[in-house]
């Protein structure tokens, strides 16, 4: 897995927006205004933090001890740092990040769920 692969994956979803609002390393994904998955550009290794609800978050952690950690600078209830490159297959690690995206969207109003899934959303 690599960056542009995630990148386009995560671009690829409806009303998701990228930047950069922390510095010039850190990529933040949106999904209306509000942030689903982060990466640092300038890492050694990449990763990338994700959402989800506390109890999936503490089994993906059980499951995969040497690829979930904890959310590096996040909730530790509810984020987790994923090392897709330590031997998880990409479709888990897509799975992760279609968790995290849909956690975030059933988060918002269902005004915003429905511009956004009208293609209308601009955040």
């Amino acid at each position: 897995m690599d960056i542009k692969v995630f990148r386009d994956y995560c671009l690829n979803k409806t009303g998701v927006t990228e930047d950069m609002p922390f510095d010039d390393s850190v990529l933040v994904f949106r999904i209306g205004g509000k942030i689903f998955a982060l990466t640092n550009l300038h890492s050694d290794e990449f990763s990338v933090n994700l959402k989800a609800e506390p109890a999936l978050v503490q089994e993906w952690r059980e499951s995969f001890p040497e690829i979930v950690m904890p959310g590096y600078h996040m909730n530790k209830k509810h984020w987790n740092t994923v090392y897709p490159n330590r031997g998880l297959e990409n479709r888990i690690f897509f799975q992760m990040v279609n968790t995290s995206h849909d956690c975030v969207f059933a988060g918002l109003s269902k005004k915003v769920q429905r511009e956004l899934l009208a293609g209308r959303g601009s955040f």
